[in-house]
């Protein structure tokens, strides 16, 4: 990897420098992509800064990186030159590649920035081999905007579940869905490997199934293909976090901040009512205290 300036983040594409929350959500579709595409051809459409591209390349045979913006083009090929990994800028309506020569087309949250989505599909579905696969994200419309009220300048047409997944019926006869929700959770596992997913809540009744959690997902991820036999084999369910455990740390962060702010609030309350009780006193014995 060759050190360059980090690109600016304006909003638009993630950038690696980006932490925490946002920085979970995006890693997390990459490091599980980078399961599924080992030793394969690879496709990254809309790869942005290249980081998720760069991921991609150390399980993969060779990865394209294909992003309409061309700083953001120069700045990958800078920084993360490789081997196996070129990158080129270029519309994901237009991918410079051949027909059928794809065995994976990886797109993160690319459909939601633009209104020709049947367009887009056709064409991951042009350059894909015949026993190929598409792996692709976007954000659920109902969860991300309708119930937060949110309205992200960057996104021309966000999709409901439904209205995803008769996209998809509508271009490969095979999908698997998947939801995807960065949550504050406890984690118990075994340490032999073996055992069940499991599911609790702090609901006084138990939920109709431990095989699923109880809040919604924010974000959706398909793996797509022509046939059953084409899709990859998927986990369950898929745990992502870093060493350093940057979210928590950044919420112990803050918890210790507050408590501090707390602390020296009630000091300065303190020092307000003593000043108040002095003020309230006769003057002629304010004069003798100072005396």
């Amino acid at each position: 990897m060759t050190e360059t300036t980090p690109l600016e983040f304006t909003g638009e594409r993630f950038t690696p420098e980006c932490v925490r929350e946002m920085a979970y959500e995006h890693w997390h579709r990459y490091a599980w992509a980078a399961r599924l595409v080992a030793d394969r051809v690879v496709v990254d459409a809309a790869c942005g800064e290249g980081y998720g591209s760069e991921l991609l390349s150390r399980s993969a045979r060779r990865v394209t990186g294909i992003d309409i913006d061309a700083r953001s083009i120069e700045h990958a090929r800078r920084r993360y030159a490789s081997e196996r990994l070129e990158f080129e800028c270029a519309s994901c309506l237009d991918l410079p590649v051949a027909d059928h020569s794809a065995d994976v087309v990886v797109s993160f949250e690319t459909l939601e920035h633009l209104a020709e989505h049947d367009a887009l599909m056709g064409e991951f579905r042009r350059v894909l081999k015949p026993d190929g696969f598409l792996l692709i994200s976007s954000p659920d419309r109902k969860a991300y905007s309708d119930e937060t009220g949110y309205a992200n300048p960057f996104h021309v047409r966000e999709l409901y579940r439904r209205e995803f997944e008769r996209l998809l019926d509508g271009h490969f006869p095979a999908w698997k869905l998947l939801g995807q929700k960065l949550m504050f959770v406890s984690a118990l596992w075994a340490l032999d490997g073996q055992g069940r997913v499991q599911w609790l809540s702090d609901d006084a009744e138990p939920p109709a199934s431990e095989q699923q959690p109880v809040w919604p997902p924010l974000y959706f991820i398909a793996a797509a293909a022509a046939t059953e036999s084409a899709l990859p084999d998927l986990p369950g369910v898929s745990l992502y976090g870093d060493r350093a455990e940057s979210v928590y740390g950044h919420y112990n962060d803050e918890v210790g901040k507050h408590i501090r702010a707390g602390e020296l609030l009630a000091e300065r309350e303190a020092e307000i009512a003593d000043l108040r009780r002095r003020l309230a006193r006769p003057w002629w014995r304010r004069w003798f205290a100072r005396a």
